[in-house]
């Protein structure tokens, strides 16, 4: 069986390294914002291009720590509409819901499945403050044209980054660095994956950094004096101290899904199955491989006999989903015509080049 994604052999490169790191950390009796959190927020930051970094508990809490931060320096305000694309993971709305926000779904661009900025042109009103930009399955969405939009309009943009760490612009500008602030997820499975939950908040913004820093910390930045309603969504010692580890091999993994990409964009000649927007720049980093096929369920069970394994990112979008009832009269065409023949296939950085074979000459065979 080839495996949709086989995190314990991604992993198995670092034990050694892991274990050695853990034993220093269990020897050092610091275990909650110690100095590998500290180092991490340090790196990714360098790695990003930002000035700051803010390491929180998971993908979901750092969108939403920066709205709040937003909403508490007076930049936003409860009520306020977010745009953002009707094509996205269910995190990115929940982040705007549960800070007192109303998200505006937008249809994305039928290619690159990203938010579409003539959407965004077309849904905007002064309601609109913000603008969430998600860089779906690993892929940047067109920054320079949504920037442009916000600047004229006075919108704040962030980016859901969750699934594109190493993504990089035509001048070598990173996800995590083309917007007002970002929110990345280091979920287990994410091209820069802990070993459980985490996340973090990259900036150039001194004030919002700080706000969030408070935030993530019960609102407090000394010890027992809190300045502001906090939460706990801190960023776990361990993992930073995982994360710090697998950052330095994160390019070079990106690379080979790259390879990986241009291999099943070039040699897959199959009529049934449509392959994804590639231009084989540096500004997709594919989380995912994502295809498209009529006859999802036959396609699924077709690989499947054939011992590959796939995944569906994401059966239902959000506005269809039972928690958004408010939402489900939306028309989104689009959106849910995308949802509904979406298949990801396996790739990752440890996959063989003869299972990458294996893959392609199944599916040309359907």
């Amino acid at each position: 069986m080839i495996k949709f994604l086989d995190l314990h052999k991604i992993n198995k490169r670092f034990e050694s390294e892991f274990q050695k790191k853990f034993q220093e950390f269990l020897d050092s009796g610091h275990y909650i914002l110690g100095q590998e959190v500290t180092a991490f927020e340090r790196d990714f930051a360098s790695y990003c291009g930002t000035k700051y970094c803010v390491g929180t508990s998971n993908g979901l809490d750092a969108l939403t720590l920066i709205f709040k931060a937003f909403i508490h320096l007076g930049k936003l305000k409860e009520g306020d509409e977010v745009i953002i694309p009707a094509n996205t993971f269910f995190a990115s709305a929940l982040s705007v819901i549960n800070s007192g926000l109303t998200p505006v779904f937008v249809e994305p661009d039928r290619d690159t499945f990203n938010i579409s900025i003539k959407e965004i042109e077309k849904h905007y009103t002064p309601k609109v403050k913000a603008i969430m930009a998600v860089h779906l399955y690993g892929q940047l969405a067109n920054m320079e044209a949504i920037n442009g939009f916000a600047e004229k309009q006075s919108l704040l943009v962030i980016e859901d980054a969750a699934q594109a760490h190493g993504a990089e612009n035509d001048i070598g500008k990173k996800a995590g660095n083309l917007s007002h602030a970002a929110a990345f997820s280091f979920y287990p499975s994410k091209n820069l994956g802990a070993l459980g939950d985490g996340g973090a908040v990259t900036t150039n913004d001194s004030v919002l950094a700080e706000t969030i820093n408070k935030l993530h910390n019960y609102g407090s930045e000394k010890k027992y004096e809190h300045s502001l309603i906090g939460s706990n969504n801190r960023l776990d010692e361990i993992q930073a101290m995982f994360l710090n580890i697998k950052l330095r091999l994160l390019d070079t993994d990106n690379l080979k899904r790259q390879e990986i990409a241009k291999r099943y964009v070039s040699e897959v000649k199959n009529i049934k199955i449509q392959m994804p927007f590639y231009d084989n720049s540096k500004n997709h980093v594919f989380h995912v491989f994502v295809v498209r096929v009529k006859n999802r369920n036959n396609f699924v069970s077709y690989l499947k006999k054939h011992n590959i394994e796939t995944l569906i990112h994401y059966p239902i979008p959000p506005h269809k989903q039972e928690a958004l009832i408010n939402f489900k009269g939306l028309s989104l065409p689009i959106t849910e015509e995308i949802h509904n023949t979406v298949v990801s296939i396996p790739i990752s950085p440890v996959i063989t080049s003869n299972e990458i074979s294996q893959i392609i000459d199944t599916i040309n065979a359907y």
